[in-house]
């Protein structure tokens, strides 16, 4: 499959484990199959719009988050949407060490 649907795929699982979700509640609750589910995560299925547009409901967010920066036409390196994709792959405690890191490191910077 594509980069696109990997990464999409991705993002649909980072979404669903931030909140606690297992593939199974989030079939349930957007109205697909589980094996679809996983296979959206995992970028073995490319998704029908209508499809992800219920996965995006479900997870309450905007499919414009879902889709952010996925067109390659950026010149430059971005290095928050690294650090976003980075840090959304983690549980939810190690986001909030990584956010307290980070607090720490600025604090210090002007010094």
């Amino acid at each position: 499959m594509s980069n696109i649907v990997k990464i999409v795929g991705q993002r649909i699982r980072n979404y669903r484990t931030a909140q606690g979700l297992s593939q199974e509640k989030l079939a349930e609750l957007s109205g697909c199959h589980p094996t679809y589910i996983g296979q959206i995560e995992r970028g073995e299925k490319n998704a029908t719009i209508e499809s992800v547009e219920k996965i995006s409901s479900a997870l309450n967010i905007s499919l414009s988050a879902l889709f952010e920066k996925l067109d390659g036409k950026e010149a430059a390196r971005s290095i928050p949407l690294e650090c976003y994709e980075l840090i959304s792959e983690k549980t939810s405690d190690e986001q909030e060490q990584l956010y307290r890191i980070l607090l720490e490191i600025d604090k210090y910077k002007n010094i």
